[in-house]
């Protein structure tokens, strides 16, 4: 007996053939005859369905101009995908051997094994054995990198996008408030997780997890570090970045407090408010994004202190919290930005002692420049 759900997507159809379409048109620009999307958070931004069950092999969504788009996908998942997605047409294999074959097929079916067929080589869920399989069934194929297709169209957003993101910050903004409320003497890293996950769910949202980092002490010394038992003194320092969630897209922000007083981070944060408001104030349409970097980068170079910073200045965001193959406001990047695309600036410094420390804003691109999402301010907040 098989049992059927009503298929629950978090936004109108018509909404996902629009993005559908838009990227057809983007393909059309490449000369791609064909896109086999594998990467979860594109997966999600063009059908609905997250990927959840990818880890197996990859799902391609295959998009071909003036077909309906096809899923292939594991059969063990199809009645969550069916569920959880727009797309009408989906074609199962068993195990991990049948990948390519069904793959192979569905393509022929198209009859486009001479052509141009791009695959998201940079991103997330497609492995090189994936990548053989393939050319060893359609040995005729030219498959070409189309890594940026999908991010670059849904690097701006629509008005039910931002709607959404709002909602998302709105609960990021209830999380730090309640990070920073928390703060006291002895009080744990897990302890005030538990805090935030409750405030947020009075909020009627969720946190995303697990990409929460929250330290305090000598462990805002670590990257990304996972919340743990380990409690706060006075005369420490705190740090979180996390993101309110909705609908599979995440608002993030990094803020800091100090319980007392720290000098060294004290100083951090400072140098980091500098640069993160330079960032902001390069952001405009037709702007690059690596003008946007340089922006920040003089700064601290103007302070005497360029090796503070050791990463990239921001990234384009949208659903899923970062996706490889998707903007980024590093050195040289061309990218050039344009009304309703979405960023996020962490500006988080490296100190001598190994301390990192910072803050970041969330912004959307306007005509005039940058709308800041947050209504929390990016200044140091003391205990």
């Amino acid at each position: 007996m098989t049992t059927e759900f009503s298929t629950t997507l978090p936004f109108p159809i018509i909404e996902y053939e629009r993005r559908q379409q838009k990227v057809l048109e983007a393909m059309e620009r490449a000369n791609l005859d064909a896109l086999l999307v594998t990467a979860h958070g594109h997966l999600q931004y063009l059908s609905g369905y997250d990927g959840t069950g990818a880890y197996f092999m990859p799902f391609p969504l295959i998009l071909v101009p003036g077909q309906k788009p096809t899923f292939v996908i594991r059969q063990y998942e199809l009645g969550g995908v069916r569920a959880n997605s727009c797309v009408e047409e989906i074609l199962t294999y068993r195990d991990e051997e049948g990948f390519a074959a069904v793959c192979a097929d569905a393509i022929r079916r198209f009859s486009l094994t001479g052509h141009r067929i791009g695959l998201e080589l940079g991103c997330w869920n497609l492995a090189p054995a994936d990548v053989n399989a393939l050319q060893a069934h359609l040995p005729n194929a030219k498959f070409v990198d189309a890594s940026r297709l999908v991010a670059t169209v849904g690097a701006v957003k629509t008005e039910l996008e931002l709607q959404t993101m709002r909602f998302a910050m709105n609960l990021t903004d209830v999380a730090i408030k309640t990070f920073q409320h928390s703060l006291r003497e002895g009080i744990t890293e897990a302890e005030v997780l538990a805090n935030i996950d409750q405030e947020v769910e009075k909020a009627g949202g969720v946190i995303k997890k697990p990409q929460i980092t929250l330290l305090f002490g000598e462990r805002t010394k670590l990257s990304h570090g996972r919340a743990n038992q380990h409690p706060i003194s006075n005369n420490e320092p705190a740090f979180v970045e996390l993101a309110g969630l909705k609908n599979g897209y995440p608002c993030a922000l990094v803020r800091s407090a100090v319980l007392g007083r720290h000098a060294e981070t004290e100083v951090l944060h400072d140098l980091s408010i500098e640069v993160l408001e330079a960032v902001i104030s390069a952001i405009r349409p037709g702007a690059t994004a690596g003008e946007v970097d340089v922006a920040g980068r003089e700064v601290l170079k103007r302070n005497g202190r360029p090796e503070l910073l050791n990463h990239r200045v921001g990234y384009q965001t949208g659903i899923n919290w970062v996706e490889r193959g998707n903007i980024s406001l590093q050195p040289g990047a061309s990218d050039i930005l344009e009304p309703n695309m979405t960023l996020h600036m962490p500006i988080i410094l490296r100190g001598e002692s190994g301390y990192q420390f910072g803050t970041s804003e969330h912004v959307v691109v306007t005509e005039q420049g940058a709308e800041i999402l947050s209504r929390t301010p990016h200044t140091l907040y003391y205990a």
